[in-house]
């Protein structure tokens, strides 16, 4: 019998060698610890201590799983097969990461929690007809499991049960390798597999167009830090990439590898999506988390995999309608090791 869990709580994932913390509000990591070049536990990830912060709405989307459309949808408005459906503006002129009470403010259900060497946790929640103004009941599930001594994979699945609708998940974890409260990670080295970025208006909205990154600041397809030419992007990094230049293993696309000199932590992620928002946390600002650390500016960065933003309301992008009887999977693989 799966314990159902209805009040938020903490879960752990531990396989000896890297530890997972997660709660099922939101099916957020709120801590995860991963060895550097001495072999030290460090936590990687910014978060709470305790589910009150987050319950508290103190947290700028740190560790969630973001639904039912990540990112932003124009004016909160789409038509599908001549009905207008209209969400909340939680981030005028836009919805926002599924509105006001988006999947990151919801309560899951644990279906599933396994312990030893592959541990892993299924989250379940069924979003209802009407909720933040989306159509139709949506079925999802999310299981993070530590799939060898330092991966973890996330499996994200969704069914529409009786209309078509919009569906893009994205996990919204801040990465910081050199550990949660060492500062900004504009030193960190990041490489992107994408030859091509999606331009936005002045409200972070795609222009529709889809441009080489060649000779631009967002150009990422060599390892360069973060800050080089951070300052000639505005506040910061906050643009989705393309996905189309890396190599495949097992069904995955390799979309970044993120370093940390002064730990040696690397992240590899891998996924089967075709697009990632990279995000250096431009809007963090003094917000107090675990053991009391305070992140500011550019103290995490995010590699939200995802389906393009505004893609319901842009014909050229990949879709991201779902229809009943057909299946949304978006599957994330993030390889921690030391160079």
């Amino acid at each position: 019998m799966a314990d159902q869990s209805t009040k938020p709580e903490i879960f752990e994932l531990d396989n000896g060698t890297m530890r997972v913390k997660l709660t099922n509000l939101g099916c957020t990591i709120t801590s995860l610890s991963v060895p550097d070049k001495d072999g030290n536990l460090g936590d990687v990830v910014l978060g709470f201590d305790s589910v009150e912060p987050y319950l508290e709405g103190k947290a700028p989307y740190f560790g969630c799983i973001v639904g039912r459309v990540a990112n932003r949808i124009k004016d909160g408005k789409f038509t599908i097969d001549g009905v207008e459906y209209s969400l909340p503006i939680n981030q005028p002129p836009n919805c926002l990461h599924g509105g006001h009470k988006g999947f990151d403010k919801q309560v899951w259900d644990v279906s599933e929690h396994k312990k030893g060497e592959n541990p892993s946790i299924t989250f379940k929640y069924l979003s209802r007809d009407g909720e933040e103004g989306y159509p139709g009941d949506l079925s999802v599930s999310a299981t993070y499991t530590l799939t060898s001594s330092t991966t973890l994979k996330l499996d994200m699945e969704a069914v529409p049960e009786n209309k078509a609708t919009p569906v893009n998940l994205a996990q919204h974890t801040y990465w910081n390798l050199a550990g949660h409260s060492s500062g900004h990670v504009l030193d960190h080295h990041i490489q992107i597999w994408a030859n091509h970025y999606t331009p936005s208006d002045q409200n972070s909205i795609p222009t529709g167009e889809i441009t080489p990154v060649k000779g631009t600041p967002f150009d990422f397809t060599n390892e360069k830090k973060i800050g080089q030419d951070i300052k000639e992007v505005g506040m910061g990094y906050d643009h989705n990439y393309v996905l189309d230049c890396g190599e495949e293993k097992a069904g995955l696309r390799h979309a970044g590898k993120v370093r940390d000199s002064s730990s040696k932590r690397v992240l590899d992620l891998w996924t089967n999506v075709p697009g990632m928002q990279f995000y250096t946390a431009n809007y963090v600002d003094g917000v107090t988390g675990k053991g009391g650390a305070v992140y500011g500016k550019h103290s995490g960065l995010c590699l939200e995999t995802q389906g393009f933003p505004n893609a319901i309301n842009q014909t050229n992008f990949p879709s991201v309608l779902v229809r009943p009887g057909k299946k949304y999977s978006h599957t994330m693989l993030f390889e921690f090791s030391v160079e």
